[in-house]
């Protein structure tokens, strides 16, 4: 008789999972299980579909079960729902939907493949039809068939991950208002951190999205046709629909009742073959546990990428090759109207909570030659281990966001270290990078701070400097500082620095900072060697502006200062030199201009 394998799911980690199996052995019997009407589509691409950039609903479908038959010789059968493992006998109960007729399969080697669920909180209201979450072809025919009968004006997303994010745009597209509300205090809080993601914040508000940070839904209630979406902070909205996209949970119902091992995170427990706690039975995707590549902690991964990738391996152990799954980084991107967000890795938030030790540095740089047209600003934030291991990117800007993420994630994938950015040799050309790329950037900087060449201080450090034994040096041009400075800092163009370098005091600490970094850095390097107490603030003041101005609007525009600690008392509280230097620079400045 021929080998069996049936697979429980078929789309991204059970499709692949069959596929791949198929072209390895000829022989083997293959049927997928599918409760839902499709296999293999285009999960990702849902949201596009919904907002009209994609227009045809076909193109979601990547393969149907007559191309899988077709093709592969894989039998799938949609619309039939595995309801029950039965380990001993190596059978799964299986429910056609249409009819109600219940079966037994038996199998020699089962997949699970079943992915997640999204979360649906215990909202009162919520099971209003202006609800809805998004995590199917059905679940998008649903919202695209209401948003055509309905027209409704207004919408609320619960949830700012990275289907919350595509929700609001799309939805935006479609000619929606649209409102985001998010129970951390910024967007893709898992992933980015809080001064990465205030520059986010500031494009969504200029797309016209109000977005409620730090608040949670209470309730919701149904009024004509609307829901009043009640929030935490007391606050209520009324829309004409509610997408939830509060994240997802792993499917492991079948699992678990199968007497299946289930980790800490709620995922099944895999190993490096992708067995379950019986070794017959594997199972990839959004419903296992993985080990942090990073961490080697246990974590969950539920990404397109690590799924399809973790089918294709799945079909080789079923092939008897060998195979040691090495784990997943959790690389992401999203498009966020005109702005591109990506990740790998650990956040500083993640890295704090699991007390691994870390430092960080953060650089903005052109994504091509600034001389050439068109050039933008593209931020690159790195956590980094003190022997050099990447611990986690991100990246924010307009263009040029996604190589440059993935070239740090394929360094760390590689076993490389921040030093090793540095000397990537890329390809250059004015419109496409500079000289030195923002990575061969961010690498320079990273490794200055890794062998003692700088030491930055970072912006959420300046409330817990005493300001009585600390200076703030702003070394940038003066029409720069009369445009916008740190509050209480003293100005001293990098291009006097040298010759007024002996006005500056010794017995202080000195926060240099500039625009991005780069002149904050260059004046650290003098300081230092001549003896003074130095640190540069990382990001320079375009970090430190973000976040004030996030922090500004959060906090109902007052107190931005204030909530920073910035020192603004350095004059008033009577430290000589700052009042000294701050006087001869005004005078000095006053002098130039009469001349």
């Amino acid at each position: 008789m021929k080998r069996r394998v049936v697979i429980i799911g078929g789309v991204a980690g059970g499709a692949s999972t069959a596929a791949r199996l198929r072209r390895l052995d000829e022989e083997v019997e293959i049927i997928i299980v599918e409760k839902g009407d499709y296999i293999s589509y285009a999960n990702c691409g849902l949201p596009y579909y919904i907002g009209g950039v994609i227009t045809e609903r076909e193109d979601l479908l990547v393969q149907t079960p007559e191309g899988m038959k077709a093709k592969y010789n894989i039998e799938v059968r949609t619309g039939h729902e595995a309801l029950k493992i039965d380990r001993p006998k190596k059978e799964v109960e299986i429910e056609e939907k249409k009819t109600g007729r219940r079966y037994r399969l038996a199998y020699d080697q089962l997949v699970l493949a079943p992915g997640a669920l999204p979360v649906r909180p215990r909202l009162s209201g919520i099971e209003a039809p202006q609800v809805f979450t998004l995590r199917s072809i059905n679940d998008t025919d649903r919202i695209k068939n209401y948003l055509h009968e309905a027209k409704p004006k207004s919408a609320v997303v619960v949830g700012a991950g990275l289907i919350g994010l595509e929700m609001v745009e799309n939805l935006h597209r479609a000619g929606l208002k649209v409102s985001l509300v998010e129970m951390a205090g910024w967007v893709l809080p898992r992933n980015l951190d809080f001064e990465m993601a205030a520059p986010v914040h500031k494009h969504l508000r200029q797309k016209g999205i109000a977005l409620y940070f730090g608040t949670s839904v209470l309730a919701l209630e149904q009024r004509s046709g609307q829901v009043m979406v009640l929030l935490e902070n007391g606050e209520r909205l009324p829309a004409e629909m509610v997408i939830l996209a509060a994240g997802t949970v792993p499917d492991q119902r079948l699992a678990m009742e199968a007497g299946l091992a289930i980790g800490p995170t709620g995922g099944i427990i895999v190993n490096e073959r992708f067995q379950t706690s019986d070794p017959e039975i594997y199972a990839v995707g959004d419903a296992i546990e993985l080990k942090s590549t990073l961490t080697r902690e246990p974590s969950l991964v539920q990404l397109a990428g690590p799924a399809n990738r973790q089918g294709r391996l799945a079909a080789d152990a079923l092939a008897g090759r060998v195979v040691a799954y090495e784990g997943a980084l959790g690389t992401a991107i999203a498009k966020v109207f005109d702005l591109t967000v990506a990740t790998v890795g650990l956040n500083t938030e993640s890295l704090r909570r699991a007390g691994i030790d870390f430092f960080s540095s953060l650089t903005h740089s052109p994504d091509h030659a600034a001389y050439y047209p068109g050039s933008t600003m593209l931020s690159i934030k790195l956590n980094i281990a003190p022997d050099g291991r990447i611990l986690g990117a991100q990246a924010v800007g307009y263009k040029g966001v996604d190589k440059r993420l993935d070239l740090i994630a394929t360094v760390i994938k590689l076993g490389g270290k921040v030093t090793d950015l540095s000397q990537l040799e890329l390809a250059y050309a004015p419109p496409y990078s500079a000289a030195k790329d923002p990575v061969n950037v961010a690498g320079y900087v990273a490794g200055n701070i890794l062998g003692g060449d700088l030491e930055v201080i970072h912006w959420d450090e300046l409330p817990e400097l005493d300001w009585s034994r600390s200076l703030l040096l702003d070394v940038r041009e003066k029409s720069e500082y009369e445009a916008g400075h740190i509050e209480g800092a003293i100005h001293l163009p990098l291009s006097q620095l040298r010759v007024r370098a002996g006005e500056l005091p010794k017995d202080q600490e000195i926060i240099i900072y500039c625009q991005i970094g780069l002149r904050g850095y260059v004046a650290y390097r003098m300081l230092k060697q001549l003896g003074y107490k130095v640190k540069n603030l990382s990001g320079g003041y375009r970090t430190w502006k973000a976040v004030r101005d996030e922090m500004a609007v959060q906090r109902g525009g007052e107190g931005s200062e204030r909530d920073l600690r910035e020192p603004s008392s350095v004059q008033a509280a009577g430290v000589e030199s700052g009042v000294k230097l701050f006087a001869q620079q005004q005078e000095t400045a006053a002098t130039t201009e009469e001349n």
